[in-house]
This record gives C-alpha cells, sequence and structure tokens, in this order.
C-alpha cells in the first residue's frame, strides 16, 4: 500500500478563551503532536499489519526529521518521504479554550511542495496494490494517484473534485460535512446518506463510505447501502479517528475482506482511537482489535 499525503506538527495551546484580535492571554497548557493526515493514515494501517511506503514532504527542519523518525518506528517505509529545502514542515497552531472553542491556523509548508511527477515516480518504483490519499496536499498531486489498481480518497478538507478524477476513485471516504459540501446534501440520516452517494455515483465514484462519529459509517454500492453501527466507548479526545478509519479501511481491503467487513473492522478502529489522546499515539495495534472485536475476523 502506498499512502499520498500530508505530514504535519500541531502546535497545541490551552488558553481561558480564543484571543481576541491584538489580545495576549496566558495559556493553561501546551502540547505537540506529529501528524497530518497522511502520515496518521499510513501509521494507523502499519500498525494493524500493513506494508506501508508514505510517499510525502517535509522540510528539511526538526519537524521533518522528528516525522520520519516517528514513522520509521512505527513500521513505515519512509523511503519516499523527502525533505524540502528552503521552506517549513507543515505545522498547525491551535489555540483550545477552557469550553472547546478553538481557532486554528495552519501553515501547509512543504506538503504544498509535493510534486506530481515526484508521487507519479513513487508511484512507479513500488507498484502499491492500493493508493491511499486525502486533500492536504495540491489538487494537482492528488490527481497523479489517478491510474492505480484501487484508489481510496479521503475528501478532507473538502473540496471540489473533477469528474474526470471521479472516474478513478474506486472508495469515497467523506464524513458528514464533507459529504453536504461535495453534494449540497446534508447526511442526517440513513435516506439522505443514500441519495449523497447517489449523488456521488452519478459522477463516476464506484463506491462511497460516509463516516458518522459515533454513529458507525454508511457505506454505500450502486446496488445498496446501509449503515454499519460502531463500537460504543467512552471517548476523551477524537483527534485522528477519521485517519483510523481511514488507514484501517485500506489495510482489511488489502487483505481481502469484502466492503462491509472492512468497514466493521475500521469503525472500530476509530473508536479505539479515541479512548486515547493524540493522533499517532491514539492508533491501535492489530492485536488491540482483535481482543475488542475478533468476532468480526
Amino acid at each position: 500500500m502506498a499512502v499520498v499525503g500530508s505530514a504535519n506538527v500541531d502546535l497545541v495551546f490551552r488558553a481561558p478563551t480564543v484571543p481576541a484580535p491584538g489580545q495576549t492571554l496566558l495559556g493553561s497548557d501546551f502540547t505537540s503532536f506529529l501528524g497530518g493526515k497522511g502520515a496518521n493514515q499510513a501509521v494507523a494501517a502499519a500498525r494493524l499489519g500493513a506494508d506501508v511506503s508514505f510517499i510525502a514532504k517535509v522540510g528539511h527542519d526538526t519537524f521533518g526529521s522528528d516525522i520520519a523518525r516517528t514513522l520509521g518506528r512505527n513500521g513505515v517505509d519512509v523511503t519516499f518521504l523527502s525533505a524540502e529545502e528552503g521552506v517549513a514542515t507543515g505545522t498547525a497552531g491551535i489555540v483550545v479554550a477552557d469550553s472547546g472553542e478553538n481557532a486554528i491556523v495552519v501553515a501547509s509548508g512543504a506538503n504544498w511542495k509535493l510534486e506530481p511527477e515526484e508521487i507519479e515516480r513513487a508511484l512507479a518504483a513500488t507498484h502499491p496494490d492500493l493508493v491511499l490519499t486525502q486533500f492536504e496536499i495540491r489538487e494537482e498531486s492528488v490527481e497523479a494517484c489517478s491510474g492505480q489498481d484501487r484508489l481510496v480518497v479521503n475528501p478532507a478538507p473538502a473540496r471540489d473534485i473533477s469528474d474526470a478524477f471521479c472516474a478513478h476513485i474506486d472508495i469515497l471516504t467523506p464524513n458528514r460535512s464533507e459529504a453536504e459540501q461535495l453534494t449540497g446534501l446534508r447526511p442526517s440520516n440513513d435516506l439522505t446518506c443514500w441519495t449523497c452517494a447517489n449523488v456521488l455515483f452519478d459522477k463516476g465514484i464506484k463506491n462511497v463510505v460516509i463516516t458518522l462519529g459515533s454513529e458507525g459509517a454508511f457505506f454505500a454500492t450502486p446496488h445498496n447501502g446501509r449503515r454499519l453501527p460502531t463500537l460504543s466507548v467512552r471517548a476523551i479526545d477524537t483527534t485522528g479517528a477519521g485517519d483510523a478509519f481511514n488507514g484501517a479501511l485500506a489495510t482489511f481491503l488489502l487483505q481481502g475482506r469484502d466492503l462491509e467487513n472492512a468497514v466493521q473492522l475500521a469503525n472500530a478502529v476509530a473508536a479505539i482511537s479515541t479512548t486515547r489522546r493524540g493522533a499517532i499515539p491514539s492508533m491501535p495495534t492489530l492485536a488491540e482489535l482483535k481482543e475488542a472485536v475478533g468476532r468480526l475476523f
């Protein structure tokens, strides 16, 4: 499997409120997390036993070195994770208020320097059975993933998708808000999820999985669709749950499991990840998953 996408560092400040323009606040806590949707999904898949190559770009800086080391320790092949001179690793500055409100500034940095030609060369060298990508890199870089045996696209953050590219997508995995932005319809129940899926089928996408948080996920083929519930857990941090789902879904599809079973297992992986803090640190192992939902194997 190849994961093509982003690698970021999140710098998280906790404060009484989100500061107003020109205001300085004394924060109560600071933490930093390695992440980015691509890196999170690559680790999620590797911890479940997938053979993962990560195709991405970081800056030639400390953050970039930290990301490469962390991914390597988690079993991800970083041969095609390159460091770009003169540009910073992607970084997000996040202020979280005591109320839970937040304000976020993202500097895409090196993620925006990942060129389509670099992706095409890496995919030609690795010959992956499945490619998983997201939208935290440039549109033309995402579209460089076309023409693969199987292509799973997580449209996050949402943006318009050309009909030409839709024809290459085997599985599209929007969450509720992304599905609404792509179709103009809010997937609030099973009927509206099915309606959203049909809009996407009309664009040429072959299968659709709409993630619904604690309500599970709605999977749809052109012939049928239904919602699959997830585990009931005490969630403490939902950061990276969608990435856990996508990495797991790709992994289990590669194992030859049908879409319904793969979605059920991915639901469980995402649920378990919410019981821990952070994104990469929260991704469960295959042994932990089997202990939780052995009946699904």
